[in-house]
């Protein structure tokens, strides 16, 4: 699995199919042009084949860029149906979507957050 670069890295799935003969280049160039957000800022940049069976994450690391992938042997993987909208998720549910499940967990805690203590 990616281990988070940082705490604050979001993650982007790109909508709908993506070929995925893509690399780095043609990737990072979708990330751009389509998606219009920036592929160096650290982020993590999700794609995934009409068969369902590959995921292909992209990431810049610095002084490059990391390519992840992952191709299932017999299942398919849980992809959003949103063909037109960017959606962002936590490395909670991007984990959720690499091991098969959906990332709309409907017995998933609700994260809280407080601003104090008292």
């Amino acid at each position: 699995m990616i281990a988070p670069l940082f705490p604050d890295v979001k993650v982007y799935l790109a909508p709908g199919v993506t070929d995925m003969r893509k690399a780095i280049n043609g990737l990072s160039i979708l990330v751009q042009e389509q998606m219009e957000r920036d592929p160096f800022s650290g982020h993590l940049f999700a794609f995934c084949n009409r068969k369902r069976d590959i995921i292909k994450v992209l990431y810049w690391d610095r002084n490059g860029f990391c390519l992840w992938q992952k191709r299932l042997e017999r299942e398919r993987f849980k992809w959003p149906e949103s063909r037109e909208e960017i959606l962002n998720l936590d490395m909670r549910e991007l984990s959720w979507l690499i091991e098969g499940l959906s990332i709309y967990q409907q017995e998933a805690h609700v994260k809280l957050q407080y601003t104090t203590v008292v």
